[in-house]
């Protein structure tokens, strides 16, 4: 007997037309590093007394299905999440050289079928009414650049086929943590050690009673851009802001060439005044958690911008 492997796991995700309902073959095949994502039924102990010391049959409980999923930030694949993440976007360009602009607080997000493959067992498990919940991206000098998409599905069906057809694939191309720049308006921010950015779509859990346990839905409250900037401590500029409470523009950014690039813009960010902790004879590090708000001239909280070859998601 086969048994399941994760380098042979297939994960295959289309757009719902309706929520909670899978669509026609045609799904895309994404990369990714790990999923948490499933059905999940917890047991409810027994409370029952008066019939001896043995324990009784548990009871189930409500179905869950929520997890991280962890993507590469690639050229391509990753306009999907954040199709997901924002809503669909507003594009321009010609082929080959596409400019996919998401925006913030859309007030409607779609959701996705996500099917999870072990071709081995065979075991497929097609999770439908996923919504994302939040996005977080580290920055650092090195190593490899990935998203970690937290996920809210409505339920997964359990099947011995494949539900997906045959995904379309693209070509990976990767972003680099080397390729990272981080900038405050509009000019580039140095002596930057490391630096995080989250941005949430708080989704409210429609919790209703129902037969088979399942959510209806889950809903975009309050949108959340926050995260944090570790630097050297070598100059005043980001304190003189925190210390003033005045607001500015960061945005975040890697870029393979002129046409393959992929930016988040935060157009009014706030920052937090930070201890200076002295641990040793080393350099002097200061961490500042920034959040952003809605800019009133733009009316938005932040942009991302996914320049590539890929004509619509």
């Amino acid at each position: 007997m086969a048994r399941a492997r994760g380098a042979n796991v297939v994960v295959a995700v289309a757009f719902e037309a309706t929520y909670g309902t899978p669509p026609a073959p045609g799904a895309h095949k994404l990369p990714f590093v790990s999923s948490g994502l499933g059905d999940e039924q917890n047991l409810i102990e027994s409370d029952l007394l008066g019939l001896g010391r043995e324990p009784l049959p548990p009871s189930r409980d409500v179905v869950n299905n929520e997890g991280d999923v962890v993507v590469p930030v690639d050229l391509r694949n990753f306009g999907y999440w954040l199709k997901l993440l924002f809503g669909a976007p507003t594009t321009t360009g010609i082929a080959p050289d596409y400019v996919h602009t998401f925006i913030s607080g859309a007030p409607a997000l779609p959701s996705m079928a996500i099917e999870i493959g072990l071709p081995e067992v065979p075991s497929y498990g097609m999770n439908v009414g996923a919504r994302a919940n939040t996005m977080r991206i580290q920055m650092q000098r090195s190593g490899l650049l990935n998203a970690t998409m937290s996920l809210i599905a409505q339920g997964e069906t359990k099947g011995t086929s494949t539900g997906a057809g045959t995904p379309a694939e693209a070509v990976i191309e990767r972003f680099s943590q080397f390729m990272g720049e981080i900038k405050r308006d509009g000019m580039a921010l140095g002596h930057v050690v490391s630096a995080e950015l989250s941005y949430s779509n708080n989704l409210d859990k429609v919790e209703v009673i129902r037969p088979d346990g399942r959510i209806e839905d889950a809903d975009p409250a309050m949108v959340a851009a926050t995260g944090n900037i570790v630097v050297r401590f070598a100059d005043t500029t980001l304190l003189d802001q925190a210390v003033s409470g005045a607001a500015c523009e960061l945005s975040f950014g890697w870029q393979i060439d002129a046409e393959k690039s992929l930016t988040f813009t935060l157009h009014e960010v706030h920052l937090s005044r930070p201890k200076l902790p002295i641990s040793g004879p080393g350099g002097i590090q200061a961490t500042f958690a920034f959040q952003a708000v809605k800019d009133p001239v733009l009316n938005k909280t932040m942009t991302a911008v996914l320049m590539n070859d890929v004509a619509t998601f």
